[in-house]
């Protein structure tokens, strides 16, 4: 470049948003700054296949008041680069955002010290299967943090229900929390937990959570906070012989955009079965996805069985609710599920005027045929329409328990259209 631009362009660094860009193969030493102003470093570490290149990342981490944006993800090598990088005990002060992601056999615990324990100006924080427990003595520096996620958090690396919460609360201006953990729990962390306090802590500007873990775990944040503004909620269980969720359904039903969902989604796949209620746009790509519960577990009346206690327990006598679509994806299943699992599962879905079945409807059809005399009414009490979706014609036994339904809800005045 010549001198001239090179003046111009370096006359305003801030403004013109300057950095250097260190990678793996490209190092950032002594020799290589003195030709540069004291611009902004910028780290992008993947893939990193050798010693050489180790090297080189850790040479522009210890310029630890430069450097303001570090990437590392590691498939190949090993996670030499973590021991260094928590070794340099140094704070961080021009850190803006730090991506962590390693899966390796023997990845490092990152200790009290990482990042000297201050990054004051932090906004994003991400990291995936990498393990630090003592997570809060960083979070207590981090005031301006506004993302933070923590995938895949190993054993090692476990967080404790009561520990978390403080931690965040220390963060004001949050708006994305993502919480995921590899493992369940053992049943003894779970019993040894204290009750929540008497008052909640507020995020005011929290609008995305996300969860995969023990439900107990999510139970006690639950319990523990107040997210005014919240609108995107994702929750994900590992499997368990019984779901109690009494503080998730008070948490649904203090939030003010849960309370005006119209449609529910449910879907059953191979390994876990999931329920969608989406915020309808003008248009299908205006749709997004305002709370979804998933549940990992097989078979299919595994499934039913965990998924109608989560859905009673949480979202019973959610009003605004009024269609429901379920779909099977496992079309190897051959086995028997009673008729009353499939009723317990609609219990929670008293105001839903229309349900749409896919190849669902040769598994239900069965227990809707269940349903005459007195508790013709009990399960959908207000379904008006019945869409088939399927694209052949169903069997004649569907048919024909679709059709004794049918003639059961028209003699208790209660008429239903099916659509094929």
């Amino acid at each position: 470049m010549c001198r001239r631009w090179r003046c111009i362009v370096f006359a305003s660094p801030r403004r013109l948003d300057l950095k250097l860009y260190c990678t793996r193969q490209r190092s950032v030493n002594s020799k290589t700054l003195d030709i540069w102003p004291a611009l902004p470093i910028v780290i992008s570490a993947l893939d990193m296949d050798s010693e050489e290149d180790v090297t080189n990342v850790i040479s522009a981490l210890r310029h630890h008041n430069r450097v303001c944006k570090i990437f590392y993800a590691n498939r190949q090598f090993g996670d030499s680069f973590l021991g260094n990088f928590a070794a340099i005990h140094k704070p961080f002060p021009e850190l803006t955002s730090l991506t962590l992601i390693s899966h390796g056999p023997n990845v490092p615990v990152l200790p009290d010290s990482f990042l000297g324990g201050s990054a004051p100006c932090l906004r994003s924080l991400n990291l995936n299967g990498i393990p630090y427990p003592s997570i809060g003595n960083l979070l207590s520096s981090t005031t301006n943090l506004v993302q933070l996620w923590l995938w895949d958090i190993p054993r090692s690396g476990y967080i404790a229900p009561e520990t978390i919460v403080p931690c965040l609360s220390m963060l004001p201006r949050l708006k994305s929390l993502l919480l995921r953990f590899q493992y369940p729990q053992s049943w003894a962390q779970r019993q040894s937990r204290h009750p929540p306090p008497l008052t909640r802590v507020v995020f005011p500007n929290l609008t995305y959570l996300d969860f995969y873990g023990d439900i107990e775990y999510l139970e006690v944040i639950l319990s523990q906070i107040e997210t005014p503004v919240l609108d995107e909620a994702v929750f994900c269980f590992f499997n368990q012989l019984v779901f109690d969720t009494p503080l998730l359904g008070h948490f649904i039903h203090r939030t003010e955009a849960f309370m005006t969902i119209h449609t529910a989604r449910v879907q059953f796949f191979r390994d876990n079965i999931a329920v969608t209620l989406p915020v309808l746009g003008e248009t299908p790509d205006d749709d997004h996805v305002a709370l979804h519960f998933c549940i990992s577990c097989k078979p299919l009346d595994w499934q039913l069985s965990a998924l109608a206690q989560v859905l009673n327990s949480s979202l019973s006598s959610l009003q605004s609710v009024e269609s429901l679509e379920i779909a099977v994806d496992n079309e190897d299943w051959q086995g028997e599920i009673e008729v009353i699992q499939w009723q317990e599962l609609f219990h929670p879905f008293t105001f839903v005027k229309n349900v749409a079945l896919d190849k669902s409807a040769r598994l239900i059809a069965p227990a809707l045929q269940e349903l005459v005399g007195e508790r013709a009414t009990e399960v959908l009490p207000t379904l008006q329409d019945l869409f088939l979706t399927t694209s052949w014609p169903p069997s004649g036994p569907v048919k024909e328990g679709i059709k004794q339904f049918i003639s059961t809800r028209q003699l208790h005045g209660h008429p239903i259209t099916v659509h094929y």
